[in-house]
């Protein structure tokens, strides 16, 4: 074998060596991410699914009004602007079909008034009022 045949083979075997340490770190990588997503998935659904939120006549609490900012609003902002595309996207069908205002009404504005109308830590639609005594 020649020198350059000799120094052709020592590359491709580094570089055969560095892709296989590449792919490595980016499976590790990858990995710690999925860990994460999984456990911030974990962390919401479970503040989700607990009931926290005021009732009617009750004033809610700060850990009622933190979850609901950090969870509910951003959740809320989100599929309202899901909802906004989704409705321009089902526009033409809904005008056809002549239910554009109910539509409207389920695709934009229902998550629209829980998300901007809805008092923090509240469960419905509305300012906070103290019950009468």
């Amino acid at each position: 074998m020649t020198q350059s045949m000799m120094n052709h083979m020592t590359t491709q075997l580094t570089d055969k060596t560095s892709l296989k340490t590449m792919r490595n770190s980016t499976r590790k990588s990858a990995h710690k991410l999925n860990t994460w997503v999984a456990a911030l998935l974990a962390m919401t659904m479970l503040t989700v699914s607990a009931p926290s939120m005021a009732g009617p006549g009750d004033e809610p609490s700060a850990s009622e009004m933190f979850g609901d900012l950090v969870v509910a609003r951003p959740v809320g902002l989100a599929v309202t602007a899901i909802g906004a595309a989704a409705f321009v996207v089902s526009l033409p069908f809904s005008a056809i079909g002549g239910n554009v205002d109910g539509a409207a009404k389920t695709l934009v504005v229902g998550p629209a008034r829980e998300t901007f109308v809805r008092c923090l830590g509240c469960d419905s639609v509305g300012r906070y009022r103290k019950p009468k005594k």
